[in-house]
């Protein structure tokens, strides 16, 4: 059912698409390139298909089980008693606390594979008491299948197709005493150090960086190499933050965005590595947690981490969390959209009345939105695509870029919570659980509930705002 998916197997891109294989191979190899080297395994699904990545030799566990468990392993591995019992005693030393709750407890001594030590736990106790340490990715998806990446590589923008941003800056002080904390890739060097960019995109002016635990402040996105001509080169999923933040600033110029570079290794991130840095800023008085991330997990099992850091969202009185469902275009649930407590955003097609065919859907998806060819912030300099069929083709940016994926679409629900928020006064929650029912009212049939923006914008296939309920409060533009 399972590949381990170290440097040595490849059994597992038998049963994935050439796409997915590419998608996978670049997180691999920037995984193993950090200090220290992380392996990342690779799950398939029984019919050929990718199910979900992991850390080899880790695992996620509930702390109140945590000696139950390392004993299941230490019987299972076959060892002898001394080694047995040397193994078990180095993985209750080495297991870490991760948040209240769960602990990351490395199983490498048991000599059993992730996908075989949970078998053996699952039968011994119950599902969900350990889970793998799984790859979460920016809002992850292959257009059709279960990858990790958005639904398209970003494209080049022609000024003929303007005006841009797409859709436009709604007007006024929408967003004012509003704060987003926007979990992402981080933000553009050109947003700290270039003010002939911020005077071309002046919607970005004023998002910052999210202060790290200790307080300082990250680098921004790093630039890749220089070619010979000069041209800067970008490197994949860099601005892919900064974007999400130029998405959400159009729907309300005036919110206080707070970009976190927490998808640093080619836009992914381990749950053991999301959910300390999420559960630190806690402590940043936000009103709204946005994550563009998404992932599918073994046997639809929820992120027990994660999981336990929405228990301490819950306490803080009206903050929201915020997250794409996943460009799959499946009905499987991708987590954390899929909890319950978190709103989930899909995407919709250009003509914003129908599902993007790359969007994920289902009762479990609270909401679409315009999610595809956006145009929005982006570097200048040239980019090399990564995955097939477009593996090879250079693009040429010049500070603009056109996207699509649900990690779009869900900024303009953020952006919208913020606009009604300062116009109302209320809460993040009671703010979202208006333009909820709102979105309710206008379901779509075969799409779900949707809510699109009304300041200036009109759908590319022409059709009129106006005949969909303005979510921003004022009247659509004629």
């Amino acid at each position: 059912m399972t590949t381990q998916g170290s440097p040595s197997e490849g059994d597992w891109r038998s049963q994935v698409s050439a796409r997915v294989a590419d998608e996978v191979d670049y997180i691999q190899n920037a995984f193993a390139g950090t200090e220290p080297r992380i392996q990342i395994g690779v799950a398939t699904v029984p019919n050929g298909g990718l199910d979900y990545l992991y850390s080899i030799g880790y695992l996620l566990v509930r702390a109140e089980f945590l000696r139950d468990v390392v004993g299941i392993l230490g019987k299972a591995s076959g060892l002898e008693d001394d080694a047995r019992e040397e193994a078990e005693e180095e993985a209750l030393k080495k297991a870490t606390p991760l948040i209240e709750g769960v602990a990351l407890v490395p199983i490498g001594g048991f000599r059993l594979s992730v996908p075989d030590a949970l078998d053996r736990v699952d039968d011994a106790l119950e599902e969900g008491i350990a889970t793998p340490d799984q790859v979460f990715t920016v809002a992850n998806g292959s257009g059709g299948e279960v990858g990790v990446c958005p639904a398209t590589e970003p494209q080049e923008v022609y000024e003929r197709c303007g005006p841009f941003p797409f859709p436009p800056v709604c007007p006024g002080d929408r967003g004012g005493d509003v704060k987003i904390y926007l979990g992402d890739t981080g933000l553009l060097e050109e947003v700290y150090n270039d003010p002939g960019w911020l005077g071309d995109h002046t919607w970005m002016t004023g998002v910052q960086l999210a202060p790290t635990p200790d307080g300082s402040l990250p680098d921004p996105d790093p630039l890749g190499p220089v070619l010979a001509d000069g041209t800067q080169t970008i490197l994949p999923y860099e601005g892919h933050g900064t974007f999400v933040a130029g998405v959400a600033r159009c729907m309300a110029p005036k919110v206080e965005i707070l970009v976190a570079d927490v998808f640093k290794i080619a836009g992914s991130a381990l749950e053991s590595q999301l959910v300390p840095k999420l559960r630190a800023a806690l402590a940043l008085d936000v009103d709204m947690f946005h994550l563009t991330v998404a992932a599918t997990t073994r046997k639809d099992i929820h992120p027990i981490a994660f999981a336990a850091w929405l228990r301490r969202l819950h306490q803080l009185k009206g903050v929201i969390c915020v997250a794409a469902a996943g460009n799959n275009g499946s009905s499987r649930r991708c987590w954390p959209a899929a909890f319950p407590e978190v709103i989930s955003v899909g995407a919709l097609a250009t003509d914003w009345r129908s599902r993007a065919r790359f969007s994920n859907f289902g009762r479990w998806v609270d909401v679409y939105a315009p999610g595809t060819n956006l145009v929005n912030a982006y570097t200048e300099g040239d980019y090399e695509c990564k995955v097939r069929p477009y593996e090879g083709t250079h693009r040429r940016f010049t500070g603009l870029a056109e996207w699509s994926g649900t990690s779009f679409s869900t900024p303009i629900v953020t952006g919208l919570i913020a606009a009604r928020m300062s116009r109302t006064h209320e809460s993040a929650r009671d703010a979202a659980s208006a333009l909820l029912r709102m979105a309710r009212a206008q379901v779509v049939p075969g799409t779900g509930p949707i809510l699109v923006p009304c300041c200036g914008a009109v759908p590319r296939c022409g059709r009129c705002c106006a005949e969909h309920p303005c979510a921003c409060g004022t009247q659509p533009d004629q």
